[in-house]
């Protein structure tokens, strides 16, 4: 976006007729601006974005919806607290540059948050317009993507206000979500971070875990950029526990950690033919295209390709490698859910995307078998239909089989994608850490701090599987503990 085409967007005669004070009644008047997107016919032949993003136009249309409350639930909504009211105001007045700053004030990644963030179940479900009018929310999520847009194409990029250094040294493990964030925040108080990534990329699940059709690549590699800017420093391929530990790390200088190394050891179903060559994890199969290139006909290790794929599961992991399926050629690709689509945890506009994408949902079914050929790569998978039962702790009705009904299905590629945990380095390593059952770390919730007192943990290392704006939060929480607890020691 070049300062022509700025100067030409600023005296568009329609922002001053939006400037002007819109009474609440016309405010409420207002339909919600429906995010354009590519054809889905189109789509799933190329990696593009999906989603198209707002214009200038259709930005202010919708921010002039923002009734502006005296009491804005939906800053409660949101885990990392941005003052949504105040961007959004500042889009409405046509004043964009101004609405990435202020998102930057507590958000480092507000271009990959627009983008990912669960906000239908977040800020947008504390939105006035959801809370009482029973209407469609303010779109907080697509303002918050335009603006971080508009301010990466103008070529303003914004950097934050960072204290004078104090000299002291804070080192992040693991550069997801909850790194990131907790290094942006640690800057921000003057600490000397470095980030240590196990990968040879910067990003964690953001690189490797999200298809570009959903979050491209360039996204987060600004806003990585926009923390170096502030100081930040990124070491890649170093595994703190295997490259170094805490003790040689701590006789360098480094006087406290946050450990957001996530949840990257997946989960499997311990069934027969488990083990034939096609059944992937999705963490394998998704971290092989998004991050080795594998979907490249130049590529050395290129992934296997399936007419028929299966993806089991119903999260946005699921949703993400179905449709990476589609777009590497499946002629068939299948999702296989134990439950019904109305207890899938993945976002509404990710199914609706997958079902427009041709995207075929076998709900109430479950995987028992895998069967191989002579070769032994999998070519059928039987399953077995499920009927649900009494609510679990979840909330969700529990799935039950139905004796008698299962049925082979052909599949040449499969996907299981049924959730993740903690790779365990950590723990060993530190046989000190205390851990939770399900081997997560055990954390203070308030400071994030874990049972050894310079060690602070956030996001899936500590929660499981969650979203990386929860994650996120968990950062933005540890930077605090952390700047606590060196002011103190």
């Amino acid at each position: 976006m070049n300062e022509e085409y700025l100067k030409t967007e600023r005296s568009q005669p329609w922002r001053e007729e939006l400037r002007k004070t819109v009474r609440n009644a016309d405010r409420t008047g207002r339909a919600r601006v429906v995010m354009p997107e590519q054809d889905a016919g189109l789509r799933v032949g190329n990696q593009q974005e999906v989603n198209l993003g707002l214009s200038s136009r259709q930005a202010m249309d919708e921010a002039a919806r923002c009734l502006d409350c005296v009491e804005p639930t939906c800053i409660g909504g949101c885990p990392v607290s941005i003052n949504i009211p105040k961007f959004i105001k500042h889009i409405e007045a046509g004043q964009f540059l101004d609405a990435a700053k202020t998102l930057k004030d507590t958000n480092a990644l507000p271009a990959v948050c627009g983008r990912v963030c669960p906000q239908e179940v977040q800020c947008e479900a504390s939105c006035f317009y959801t809370q009482k009018l029973k209407r469609p929310a303010v779109a907080i999520g697509n303002l918050e993507r335009f603006a971080a847009d508009y301010e990466r194409q103008s070529g303003k990029i914004s950097v934050p206000d960072v204290a004078r250094p104090n000299g002291i040294k804070v080192a992040v493990v693991g550069s997801g979500p909850a790194g990131l964030a907790a290094a942006g925040d640690l800057a921000k108080y003057g600490y000397g971070v470095t980030v240590f990534e196990a990968l040879h990329e910067i990003g964690g699940v953001l690189k490797y875990g999200i298809p570009e059709f959903r979050l491209p690549n360039i996204i987060v590699d600004v806003e990585i950029e926009n923390l170096r800017k502030m100081g930040v420093q990124f070491e890649t391929s170093f595994i703190v526990g295997k490259t170094c530990g805490f003790d040689t790390l701590r006789a360098e200088g480094y006087r406290a950690f946050f450990i957001g190394s996530g949840a990257g050891l997946p989960n499997f179903m311990n069934i027969p033919g488990e083990n034939c060559i096609g059944v992937f994890s999705s963490n394998e199969y998704l971290t092989r295209v998004n991050l080795m290139g594998a979907a490249r006909p130049e590529c050395d290790t290129p992934v296997l390709r399936g007419r028929n794929v299966a993806v089991i599961g119903g999260g946005n992991t699921a949703m993400d490698s179905v449709r990476t399926a589609k777009r590497l050629g499946a002629e068939r690709a299948m999702i296989i859910y134990r439950r019904s689509t109305d207890e899938m945890p993945a976002r509404a506009e990710e199914i609706h995307h997958a079902r427009q994408e041709g995207v075929e949902f076998m709900c109430l079914h479950n995987p028992v078998e895998y069967q191989a050929n002579s070769k032994g790569r999998v070519c059928r998978m039987v399953v077995q239909k499920m009927a649900l039962g009494e609510p679990d702790a979840s909330g969700r009705r529990r799935p039950v089989a139905v004796e008698g009904s299962e049925f082979p299905v052909d599949v040449d590629v499969a996907v299981v994608s049924i959730g993740v945990s903690p790779n365990p380095l950590i723990a060993s390593a530190m046989p000190s850490l205390e851990v939770t059952r399900w081997g997560t770390l055990a954390v203070d919730r308030e400071t994030m701090q874990t049972s050894i007192p310079d060690l602070f943990a956030g996001g899936d290392i500590v929660r499981g599987g969650a979203t990386g704006i929860l994650a996120m939060g968990d950062g933005r929480r540890a930077a605090a503990g952390i700047h606590k607890y060196l002011m103190t020691v």
